[in-house]
């Protein structure tokens, strides 16, 4: 049995892996450092074989994660980091390493998952959109801030009041409060919508086939559930990608990696 770990920016995720496949995702809010509800929900787990780590957390939160590997089970943790050219998979980045790991491992599941073709949004604290070409031809991607910085930013750069930020199922709100967080979703659906037209325009005309024009459209992260009901566009709804990703590589021998890698998206 492994333990797969996904450190986020906010949350910190983990599911438990074996021969049957991945099992149930639980998580937490990390505050930079192992909380005690994790703690607790930790020490009734069987001793796991590995320990791997995807971590755009920062260092503080990672080393913390780490020392309560080797406390509980006398494990070192591995930290998953990009590999070029990996089960096919080629990063669009000049250099492979500056791509998030998160960002990696979700491209890494769906090109796994037989995706072909695919958007991947990743809706956590920053939302960040990947592309996928048929063959693991990763084609790049956009980063903005997620649903609750958007808000927080606007908020603290005018005179609107903070009131509650409740949105509305309605295409537009009758209070400043449901305006701001409806717009936010608004706008990262609106992104979504607009790069899976814009994928599916190029691969079109790059393979000329209709089995080319569709797209997966795989939505994960914290927000994903939140946004996924504003996008107009099919999709699938997968809130363990990243884990999935890191499932792939649990088959692989223990990696040589060092422990608390710097976040970099």
């Amino acid at each position: 049995m492994n333990l797969l770990i996904d450190i986020g920016n906010t949350n910190l995720h983990w599911a438990l892996h074996d021969a049957a496949g991945l099992g149930p995702m639980q998580g937490v809010r990390h505050g930079r450092g192992v909380p005690l509800d994790l703690l607790a929900a930790w020490e009734t787990l069987d001793p796991p074989e590995r320990v791997l780590i995807a971590n755009v957390g920062g260092d503080r939160v990672g080393r913390a994660t780490a020392r309560v590997v080797r406390a509980y089970w006398g494990l070192d943790a591995e930290f998953a980091a990009v590999r070029q050219g990996y089960l096919g998979l080629r990063v669009a980045y000049p250099e492979p390493a500056r791509l998030g790991v998160d960002r990696w491992l979700a491209l890494l599941a769906a090109h796994e998952r037989g995706a072909g073709a695919a958007l991947i949004l990743d809706a956590g604290t920053a939302a960040t959109y990947d592309l996928l070409a048929p063959g693991g031809h990763h084609l790049g991607g956009l980063i903005l801030p997620g649903v609750e910085m958007m808000c927080d930013s606007l908020l603290a750069g005018t005179q609107i009041p903070r009131g509650d930020l409740v949105p509305v199922s309605d295409p537009w709100a009758s209070d400043t409060g449901a305006a701001v967080a409806t717009g936010g979703l608004h706008a990262l659906a609106a992104l979504a919508e607009r790069l899976h037209d814009r994928l599916a325009e190029r691969l079109a005309a790059e393979y000329q086939g209709p089995a080319a024009i569709a797209p997966a459209l795989l939505v994960t992260g914290g927000d994903g559930a939140r946004i996924s009901p504003w996008i107009g566009r099919p999709l699938a709804l997968v809130p363990d990608l990243v884990l999935r990703g890191l499932a792939r590589l649990a088959q692989d021998p223990p990696p040589v990696l060092e422990v608390g890698q710097a976040p970099v998206h």
